[in-house]
């Protein structure tokens, strides 16, 4: 190439950048596609309950798939902490999952792989997946629910090799499979992440021989760049005042913890103080740094014009402050299975209400607060689901109804698979009618999902909203809660339970999940219902 031909490579050239964008976007669909295929578990091969992603040679994301907004923003933390304790080679892999060092919640398993390109000595790239496995063992089947601390919850793994030189840890990999409900199950789902990862690292070098190493480098700094500018054009639309905002959760024990944000543009920066929430209770309700991060990365993100990039350069004007040992900045031993699931979707309901007073009109009403995590298991099984609800109404028009909002993502497993894998039939699967908030736009409406188990099970729930309703804007009515029901076996009458249950339950048991309808916005009148 001729000098001149350099340099206009060399200059900015938003289309070029656009194409650039899409192939790192690509690339990590394409992994997550083989994950799909590859793995063993409904979770992840039905519902599709994972994520993919691609990192700078500094950890910083760089593309992501349209997989699930906890994971994507939670995972750069993982990233660094695998960096940054672990030295990594050609053909290596890091397992994780440690809530305090980069992780969600014990379930969900990060592999980290490092892209050397021709003739590096250190790596240009990082490819990353994050899938939740059904079982990661701890004193509950579905390692959801019960427990008061880390320990109780499953198996806590800090950065290690899971492959090294591209070759399997047999050890590593027995004495995680160990600690494991479903181990067949669980080892599948692990090497089909290894895979992932290697398609990952097959297409940038695809990308690299193409373009040459140093294009593609740049290309990824200067997408992060270009999202970093739209963020700070985000954020300067800001008005530059502070607002407060909190709400609660429905903790095990009757208390209600709060979360507190003091939201303020100072300048350039917009920050989100939480410093105040209430101390982490002694239960699964403490989220992590990292998924306080992800939950304030996904409402920024969800402002930006249609086709912005996701990348590290959402939150380069954001400042987050939290406090750790609180509810959103868990510290060891505090339990964290629902903080992942549930604190998520409450500190995006209070990220959205403190901007819903600075950007009227912009922002909806709260949508279902809640994944509605349903687990059994027995003999040879365990099975973990979230069951959708309703969206919030916002002024362009009413609430979606039955849907997953906000930080999941993940698909209804068939009807069909669920009865053909599992000894549980599916009695009813439907929307509650006039659950949805009233409004001008009516919220969303929840669903009604009834099973009946076809064998003993030890089952579990966790679930909020149950006794408050998702707010609504504007003068819109909130949303009604979720309720969850019990029937035994040779019984007429149901059982109220409350959104954290677990128990063992005979053949013939019935469970009955009804979740949360959407806030609806504005004052009912001739479009309400």
């Amino acid at each position: 190439m001729s000098r001149a031909g350099q340099r206009r490579s060399r200059a900015f050239d938003p289309l070029r950048l656009d194409v650039f964008q899409h192939l790192f976007a690509a690339a990590a669909e394409e992994m997550g596609a083989a994950l799909l295929r590859s793995s063993f578990s409904t979770n992840i091969r039905e519902r599709r309950d994972f994520s993919c992603a691609l990192f700078d040679g500094e950890g910083r994301m760089i593309g992501q798939a349209a997989h699930l907004p906890i994971h994507l923003g939670s995972t750069p933390m993982s990233v660094r902490a695998a960096i940054e304790r672990v030295p990594m080679g050609p053909g290596d892999a890091v397992l994780l999952n440690d809530p305090y060092c980069g992780g969600t919640h014990l379930p969900d398993l990060t592999l980290v792989s490092p892209v050397f390109l021709r003739g590096s000595q250190r790596p240009d790239f990082f490819c990353a997946n994050r899938a939740h496995h059904a079982d990661v063992g701890g004193a509950v089947p579905g390692s959801m629910a019960g427990a008061e601390d880390v320990h109780g919850e499953g198996l806590r793994i800090p950065p290690l090799h899971l492959v090294r030189a591209g070759a399997l840890e047999r050890e590593t990999l027995a004495l995680v499979l160990a600690n494991m409900r479903c181990p067949a199950e669980r080892e599948g789902d692990l090497l089909a992440q290894w895979a992932t990862n290697r398609i990952g690292e097959r297409r940038l070098a695809s990308m690299a021989a193409e373009h040459g190493a140093d294009e593609l480098c740049r290309r990824a700094r200067e997408l992060m760049d270009w999202t970093e500018r739209l963020a700070r054009e985000l954020v300067r639309a800001i008005p530059a005042r502070r607002v407060a905002f909190e709400d609660v959760l429905e903790e095990p024990s009757g208390a209600r913890p709060r979360i507190r944000l003091l939201l303020e543009r100072r300048g350039p920066t917009l920050v989100c103080d939480f410093r105040t929430s209430d101390a982490a209770p002694r239960s699964s309700l403490n989220a992590t740094r990292a998924v306080t991060h992800s939950a304030v990365f996904y409402c920024l993100r969800a402002l930006l014009p249609p086709g912005t990039p996701a990348n590290d350069g959402v939150l380069r004007p954001v400042e987050i402050l939290t406090r750790p040992g609180t509810l959103v900045d868990a510290a060891y031993p505090a339990g964290v299975a629902a903080g992942n699931v549930e604190t998520s979707q409450r500190i995006v309901d209070v990220v959205f209400g403190a901007l819903a007073e600075l950007l009227p009109g912009r922002i909806p009403a709260a949508s279902s607060g809640t994944m509605s995590n349903l687990t059994f298991a027995g003999p040879g099984f365990t099975y973990y689901e979230t069951i959708p609800g309703g969206a919030g109404a916002s002024r362009m028009g009413p609430g979606a109804s039955g849907v997953q909002t906000h930080m999941t993502n993940t698909r209804n497993t068939p009807i069909e698979d669920l009865e053909r894998a599992y000894p549980v039939r599916l009695l009813c699967l439907e929307l509650r009618r006039g659950s949805g908030g009233r409004g001008q736009s009516a919220g969303g409406d929840g669903v009604r999902k009834h099973l009946r188990f076809l064998t003993e099970v030890h089952a579990a729930f966790v679930g909020d909203r149950q006794e408050t309703g998702p707010w609504g804007l504007a003068g819109g009515e909130s949303g009604s809660p979720a309720r969850l029901r019990l029937r035994r076996p040779g019984a007429r009458a149901w059982t109220r339970l409350s959104g954290h249950w677990s128990g063992r339950l005979p053949a013939g048991s019935e469970i009955a999940v009804e979740t949360p309808g959407g806030g609806g916005h504005g004052r009912a009148g001739t479009r309400g219902r």
